[in-house]
């Protein structure tokens, strides 16, 4: 058997961890959707949720599915788990207060805020511009988040025409902005 070259491959080097705070830097530079996600139980209808969330994505259209991601320490996660459903509210740019409301650990109750339930008991913000009305389907371990998955068994628009539509609310650099009317 040959003695290996000089120019063969030698075990890859381990690479230092990368900072939460370089990457979250990082990653500001993509821009995102905001939105609140909601859930409300029915043995305790007073005891609605709320958080501000811009890790949504849609995952497939047949069957319809969309996830989020959830810190792990979310007032959020018991009453969704027990729930069984949330809703996705899609914010408009003149709801950047509400977003900041419910975008920390100690956020605003949902009882504070204008909204109304769906067929199903799901809050749904007032003035949103649309949701989605979701049936838990799986949560998956993603660190010190989770990664909820919803089944969409029902949804809302605001209605309005496109020329007259209000401007949603975006997450960039850490920072939240409307798009502007020139992208709408």
């Amino acid at each position: 058997m040959p003695a290996p070259s000089s120019s063969a491959r030698s075990m890859p080097q381990p690479r230092p961890a990368v900072d939460g705070k370089a990457l979250r830097e990082a990653c500001s530079a993509f821009a995102t959707g905001v939105t609140v996600i909601t859930a409300a139980t029915s043995a305790l209808p007073d005891k609605a949720e709320a958080t501000t969330v811009n890790s949504f994505t849609s995952v497939s259209l047949d069957p319809p599915l969309v996830l989020f991601c959830l810190h792990r320490e979310s007032r959020l996660g018991p009453v969704l788990r027990q729930s069984g459903g949330f809703a996705v509210n899609f914010l408009t740019h003149r709801q950047q207060e509400l977003a900041w409301a419910f975008s920390g650990r100690d956020s605003a109750r949902l009882g504070e805020v204008p909204h109304h339930r769906t067929a199903e008991g799901l809050p749904v913000l007032a003035d949103a511009l649309g949701h989605l009305e979701c049936r838990l389907n799986a949560e998956y371990d993603g660190g010190d988040h989770l990664i909820v998955v919803g089944e969409v068994v029902g949804l809302g628009v605001s209605g309005q025409e496109p020329a007259t539509a209000e401007a949603p609310l975006i997450f960039y650099r850490g920072a939240m902005h409307a798009l502007p009317d020139s992208a709408v």
